[in-house]
């Protein structure tokens, strides 16, 4: 009986020492996140720009 009760004792502290503190949840800190802008480059622009220079370049090989 000296034995359970000394092995009841026992596993009684070291439950304790295991719930120690409780439970938190961990916590997840999200990156910021970084936009880099375009420089000064309007590329909305390039595009129709190189359509215009090719139809004048067709047009002028044409005549």
């Amino acid at each position: 009986m000296k034995k359970l009760a000394t092995l009841a004792a026992v596993m009684s502290l070291t439950a304790g020492a295991a719930f120690a503190g409780g439970y938190e949840a961990p916590v997840v800190e999200a990156e910021p996140m970084v936009v880099e802008e375009a420089g000064t480059t309007n590329a909305g622009l390039v595009v129709p720009a190189l359509l215009l220079l090719g139809v004048i370049a067709a047009a002028s090989s044409d005549s």
